[in-house]
């Protein structure tokens, strides 16, 4: 069975200063669709209050039986999960960009 994967985008920061603001928005998301995409390209900032919200909302798709998942990280999220370790925890593929010559 396939459903229509809704997409968000997250922009700016995401740390300890504003993260509470994007938990209700994104539980809210997640609530009202089977699947959501978090697009996490505009990332440009992310501390470990904005892992721990990936983790939540990973955490609560799983118990309700919803299809999460985040796309087109940027540098400063793929530089935080290769810090703590999880590059591949969250299952989802990972586009790693190009470096520069």
């Amino acid at each position: 069975m396939r459903f229509a994967v809704e997409t968000l985008e997250i922009k700016g920061e995401l740390t300890i200063f504003n993260v509470a603001g994007h938990k209700e928005k994104l539980l809210a998301a997640l609530r009202a669709n089977a699947a959501l995409e978090l697009n996490l390209a505009g990332v440009d900032e992310i501390d470990t209050a904005g892992l721990q919200l990936l983790i939540l909302l990973k955490r609560e798709a799983s118990l309700t039986s919803k299809k999460l998942s985040f796309a087109m990280h940027s540098k400063p999220v793929l530089d935080l999960l290769e810090l703590a370790n999880l590059t591949t925890a969250f299952g989802d593929q990972l586009v790693l960009p190009q470096t520069e010559e």
